[in-house]
């Protein structure tokens, strides 16, 4: 037995989730463990996003806290399972994104992973997105390998969605490489406006959007951005959808209700997954849904709608739990570094060739 850790924090920032694994020759999830993301350090990352004061000094600070965040949560798991931390072989920390821009050659991820592994006394990987980015990567996404490994042996054309802050797609089909990029917004617009409007973090199950009508002009503008028009290897983040882009769109155009705005987003959500879907691999059988977005029914609906053809369905309906696959991702690209197994995909991210991604903070 193997046991690995995984601790991911994504754009929507809400929290930690953190997953324990056994990795052999498959991947047993073990384990779970949330920890809520406190608000005043969402606002200190939320403003990380941009260019500010003191920037360095703020960062490093907000980075301390949140492997302190981390360390706790781990040491809770643990305690729940009656675990050492001897028994684990590594933690796997994806670290807070604060800039994705590979265009200009970086990518920033946050998470001090040495002070996390000061702080658990495991050994840490951290840092999994950089070697990509410096082999000519997009840096993103990373788990379309995972994916593969976990939904390989389907023996179909089977797409793995993945709608956090942001949606992105790992395609499988059989006697090719697997290939994914990034679809757009996922949550990022949807949490912002209802946040915005509502004083809610999220719009739960879509009821929000589903009380509104969708806004075609509206709907046009925001799938003119130049960024759908790709077809990948691409990657997004805040930099390009927040909203400040979403207000220039809607500066141009009449007033609509806050509620079909809301519809509106969802819609793009909904769409451009569907859209480049279908230019990437139209003859898809099977599309399992996982993050946060496999738990909102008017997006699962309208996705469903928009891909008659196919079975639209959570992870869950194949035992794995939609909430958890990227926390155990960064668990298993952890093994994938310690046992020097190339974990990026060029066919996914561009990168020159295939290499191992992670920097190891041993215990």
């Amino acid at each position: 037995m193997a046991l690995y850790l995984g601790v991911m924090s994504g754009t929507s920032l809400d929290g930690l989730d953190i997953a324990l694994i056994d990795q052999g020759e498959q991947t047993r999830l073990l384990a779970t463990h949330y920890t809520p993301m406190p608000a005043d350090l969402r606002q200190d990352l939320l403003a990380l996003c941009a260019s500010g004061p003191d920037e360095i000094a703020r960062a490093s600070l907000a980075e301390n806290r949140w492997a302190t965040l981390a360390a706790d949560g781990i040491g809770q798991l643990l305690a729940s399972q009656g675990l050492e931390a001897g028994a684990i072989r590594a933690i796997g920390s994806h670290g807070q994104t604060i800039r994705h821009e590979p265009a200009r050659g970086f990518t920033v991820q946050i998470g001090n992973p040495a002070l996390l592994a000061e702080l658990t006394g495991m050994c840490v990987v951290g840092d999994f997105r950089r070697r990509d980015v410096a082999a000519g990567g997009q840096g993103a996404p990373l788990v379309p390998a995972f994916h593969e490994a976990l939904f390989g042996h389907l023996g179909q054309q089977v797409a793995i969605l993945n709608v956090g802050g942001f949606s992105n797609l790992s395609l499988i089909e059989q006697n090719k490489p697997v290939h994914g990029f990034d679809c757009g917004p996922g949550n990022v617009l949807l949490d912002a406006w209802i946040e915005r409007k509502r004083g809610k973090a999220y719009d739960a199950d879509g009821q929000w959007a589903a009380s509104g009508n969708v806004c075609n002009a509206l709907l046009a503008r925001l799938l003119a951005d130049p960024f759908f028009a790709g077809t990948g290897p691409k990657s997004t983040g805040r930099e390009v959808f927040n909203l400040p882009w979403l207000d220039t769109h809607l500066a141009a155009l009449p007033n609509y209700r806050d509620e079909d705005i809301q519809a509106t987003l969802l819609e793009l959500t909904a769409r451009s997954i569907i859209d480049s879907l279908r230019s990437a691999q139209p003859h898809t059988e099977t599309l399992l849904v996982c993050g946060g977005g496999a738990r909102n029914g008017a997006l699962m609906r309208r996705l469903a709608a928009l891909l008659p053809s196919a079975q639209v369905a959570s992870t869950a309906a194949y035992g794995v739990d939609p909430d958890w696959v990227e926390a155990m991702a960064f668990a298993w690209l952890a093994h994938c570094c310690l046992e020097g197994i190339p974990a990026n995909r060029p066919s996914v991210t561009a990168a020159k060739g295939l290499r191992v991604l992670g920097a190891i903070y041993p215990a």
